[in-house]
């Protein structure tokens, strides 16, 4: 038997490990030639015939270790790349995830900043638009307050130290008895009034009775409804002293022919937007006839005759009104004027006395208010100024 076999288990392949590697062409191995020591000459004989089928097993086995390990790592790496393109793929798709984020970001972010500076132009806009009419509102309010101040110091001179009860003779001279007013030079306005308070003896003698001889009397009804309104004024037609007026008076007053402009004539009246403004007899409409010289000095012409819009009457209209904001211009008689007139002083009064600008007792201003509603009926009775 031979006994200098170097691997004892022939039949299986050495261990991977005992491998080396890289592979070279393997010949019979020195180290398993010495190995094998033989102590007599016929082993020697024996080895020398099993070398080269030794030689040729081993060379068998390293090959298919060989294979082996070549498969085994060609698997791992086929692995460890189908792990790297896997992940590498993962990445791309990260990546292209945070792309689309940062486009999104960005045309988020531009967006924003352009409605931040469309916001801010228009908030600048806004403020500049606010402060021009915060601005034309303060010179119109100064303006109203200028206006105020002189109603109040002309309402303080005309009003409170001259009343039906306490008239001021010194700012009424024609209050006076003929012998102390003396002669006056001037203009002298006709009291149209004079004739329907006048008796016929009066008119006999040629003077007009003085006002504080006139008699009168104060209505208990009428007075207890205007305290119970003085106690709370305002222009609410539900009160009865109001209520009153407004049927009595101020309805009649107003009651023209033509009823449509009439109704916008009173809510103008009610609302304190009508205007009255005096006319060039050359802007007059010509109706019936052509302007004629006058023939005064001052060089105006003669009155036009025109149609009032109010009483439809052919008539010399002097003024025009004019209702709140419109453009419209509407001509008046004198007649229809008076009558307008008449209702405006009468609301002036009262809304004097509900902003507390009248400071007297309550007779003084309901003999005032009795005044006033005397006018009323005589302007709708017909009765009106002349102009000079």
């Amino acid at each position: 038997m031979w006994s200098g076999q170097p691997h004892p288990d022939e039949g299986h392949p050495p261990p991977p490990e005992a491998v080396p590697v890289p592979w070279k062409s393997v010949g019979p191995c020195k180290s398993h030639r010495d190995s094998g020591l033989v102590e007599t000459p016929a082993g020697k004989e024996a080895q020398g015939e099993e070398d080269p089928a030794a030689t040729q097993l081993d060379v068998l086995r390293l090959r298919s270790s060989s294979m082996e390990i070549r498969e085994k790592g060609s698997e791992f790496l086929k692995e460890e790349l189908h792990k790297a393109q896997k992940e590498l793929k993962l990445k791309d798709a990260e990546c292209e995830r945070l792309c689309r984020v940062r486009g999104q970001l960005e045309r988020e972010l531009e967006e924003l900043t352009a409605s931040l500076f469309e916001e801010a132009h228009k908030m600048v806009r806004e403020a500049n638009m606010k402060q021009a009419a915060s601005e034309k509102q303060l010179k119109e309010t100064r303006g109203k307050i200028d206006m105020l101040q002189a109603e109040v110091t002309a309402l303080k001179t005309l009003v409170i130290t001259s009343t039906p009860a306490s008239p001021n003779r010194e700012l009424h001279p024609q209050l006076l008895s003929p012998t102390k007013a003396g002669p006056r030079k001037g203009h002298l306005r006709h009291n149209s009034t004079s004739s329907t308070l006048c008796p016929a003896v009066c008119t006999a003698v040629g003077h007009a009775p003085s006002l504080d001889k006139e008699g009168k009397e104060v209505d208990t009804t009428l007075f207890a409804e205007f305290q119970a309104w003085r106690e709370s004024p305002t222009l609410d037609k539900t009160s009865p002293f109001l209520e009153r007026v407004y049927r009595e008076d101020v309805g009649p007053c107003l009651d023209f022919t033509m009823q449509e402009l009439s109704a916008l004539v009173r809510a103008a009246v009610e609302d304190n937007t009508l205007t009255i403004e005096p006319v060039a007899s050359q802007t007059l409409p010509a109706v019936k006839v052509a302007a004629v010289e006058c023939g005064r000095t001052n060089g105006f012409r003669a009155p036009i005759d025109t149609t009032c819009a109010l009483s439809g009457l052919a008539c010399a209209c002097r003024h025009r009104i004019r209702l709140g904001d419109s453009e419209s211009h509407y001509y008046i008689s004198p007649s229809s004027r008076a009558r307008i007139t008449a209702v405006c002083n009468f609301f002036t009064y009262i809304r004097y006395i509900q902003q507390g600008l009248v400071r007297q007792d309550a007779e003084p201003m309901f003999w005032e208010i009795t005044r006033l509603r005397k006018e009323m009926s005589l302007a709708k009775l017909g009765f009106f100024p002349q102009e000079a």
